[in-house]
């Protein structure tokens, strides 16, 4: 087990995140206060822009696979590394649909 820094760079929080749990479960424990709905990466309401650094999120069905390169869905990604991410920012899908998102590239 690795554990990995998570800073949160709108608020400049700061968490350690191991790679076997999710960003969201780390911040639920730490009392960090997170937007999130589904918890099964399909809502994206705990959408962040990836601003540094990479997860792996294999579940997060609610992004195309572009976008999970640049956006992390908190309830289903784990750290590779450490990371710089920007909490609220959502995928361009979730504008262009009406608030849908786009269907995951297979």
């Amino acid at each position: 087990m690795t554990d990995y820094t998570v800073e949160f760079v709108s608020t400049g929080d700061t968490i350690t995140v191991s790679d076997k749990e999710t960003i969201l479960s780390r911040c639920l424990e730490e009392g960090i206060a997170q937007e999130y709905s589904c918890r099964v990466g399909m809502c994206l309401a705990c959408s962040a822009k990836i601003v540094e650094g990479d997860v792996t999120q294999p579940a997060a069905r609610g992004l195309s696979e572009r976008e999970s390169e640049e956006y992390a869905l908190t309830c289903m990604a784990r750290p590779l590394s450490d990371l710089k991410i920007d909490r609220g920012k959502y995928p361009p899908s979730i504008e262009a649909d009406g608030g849908q998102p786009a269907p995951a590239d297979d």
